[in-house]
Formats: C-alpha cells, sequence, structure tokens
C-alpha cells in the first residue's frame, strides 16, 4: 500500500502556442505529466489520432486553430474528433479554448452581435460557435466537456498575472494574463465546476 497520489496526466492539443504553453506550464507546476500534441504528432480533426495522442490520459485540453482551413470547417471537424476520439481513448474530461466572441454578455446577446464590435473576423467567430455545436451535439454522456474563453481577451504582452481568476459573462473591455487563463483551463481539467457550458475567464 502506499499513500502517494498517483500523477495526473494531461494531453494539450495546441501545446505550441501561447495558451498551451501557459497550460503546459501550469500543469507541470502542479505536477502533472503532460503530451504535448501538435501538428506534427497527429491531426486534430481525425478520430483516430484523438484516440492515440490522449489514450492513458486523465484529461485534455484543446486550444487549436489552422489559418489554412475555413473555420466553418475545420472546428466542427475538431469538435467531431473529440467527441468520439477521448472516449475512444478512455478520457473523461476535456476543456476546449474557445472566443469570447461567441459568449453571451450581461444582455444575453453574443459579443460579435453588440455595436462596434469588429466584424472583419465573424467567419472565424462563427466557426468556432460551431465547432462548440458540433461537440455539444456529438459528446456522449461519458464525456464531461466545457469550453473556457477570456471574457474579453488576452492582455497585450502577456499583461499582469492576478494570482486569481472568476466567471464572468463576455464583455469587450475584460483582459487576462495568459497565465490567470491557465490557472482556469488546468483547474477545470482537474477539478471540474463547468459542465456541458461556455464560460468567460477574468481575472480576480
Amino acid at each position: 500500500m502506499t499513500n502517494e497520489k498517483k500523477t495526473k496526466r494531461l494531453v494539450v492539443f495546441g501545446a505550441g502556442g501561447r495558451v498551451g504553453r501557459a497550460v503546459t506550464a501550469e500543469a507541470r507546476a502542479r505536477g502533472y505529466e503532460v503530451t504535448e500534441a501538435g501538428r506534427a504528432d497527429g491531426d486534430v480533426t481525425s478520430a483516430a489520432d484523438v484516440a492515440r495522442l490522449a489514450a492513458g490520459h486523465d484529461a485534455a485540453v484543446v486550444a487549436v486553430y489552422d489559418a489554412q482551413a475555413a473555420p466553418g470547417a475545420f472546428f466542427p471537424a475538431v469538435g467531431r474528433a473529440l467527441a468520439t476520439g477521448l472516449p475512444r481513448a478512455g478520457v473523461r474530461r476535456l476543456v476546449a479554448v474557445g472566443l469570447a466572441s461567441v459568449l453571451p454578455t450581461a444582455s444575453g446577446a453574443p459579443l460579435m452581435d453588440t455595436p462596434g464590435y469588429p466584424q472583419e473576423w465573424r467567419e472565424f467567430y462563427a466557426g468556432h460557435a460551431a465547432g462548440t455545436d458540433a461537440l455539444r451535439a456529438q459528446a456522449p454522456a461519458g464525456l464531461d466537456w466545457a469550453v473556457l474563453s477570456p471574457a474579453g481577451d488576452f492582455a497585450v504582452g502577456g499583461g499582469a498575472v492576478a494570482g486569481g481568476y472568476g466567471f464572468a459573462p463576455a464583455d469587450a473591455a475584460s483582459r487576462i494574463s495568459h497565465a490567470d487563463f491557465a490557472r482556469a483551463v488546468v483547474d477545470e481539467a482537474g477539478a471540474p465546476s463547468l459542465h456541458r457550458t461556455h464560460a468567460g475567464v477574468v481575472p480576480a
């Protein structure tokens, strides 16, 4: 018999990006064993590749995009691959990184539909929303997922670290550091409080 706690294993899809790097660093600082999954390791739109890379892990984080792919095709394909591949690998928890643009504001309207919000990337916003819709439609009951995004955006240059965070509706003026956001992601990966929903993260 031993009283040692089993080391948790986390796979991070998109580990090479800013958010992925922050999540990887935060998880390792907490004693997680982290597998960094990038494009060279497999195709996140392939359920078979997702299952292969996720096998043996307790939870998964996905923070990916493909500048060469149509957002309306890429993000739903990712959602479907995760919904199929993660359960096949025995992974029961997923935290996906989304966009504040599609998150409801305090009024209930999506941030992207509020006056003055930039519209030149609307195709990208809609693609992210479609990805979450695909995940919601196809994830089996055994896959507990949540989507997190900044309530507004990430702070330029990384931003000041508050050391804490909270959840809030979308707010275009809100800014959060990558480090504080990573705390929320790792917390939700290891000790879920949000289930099958999209939440905005603010510094606290």
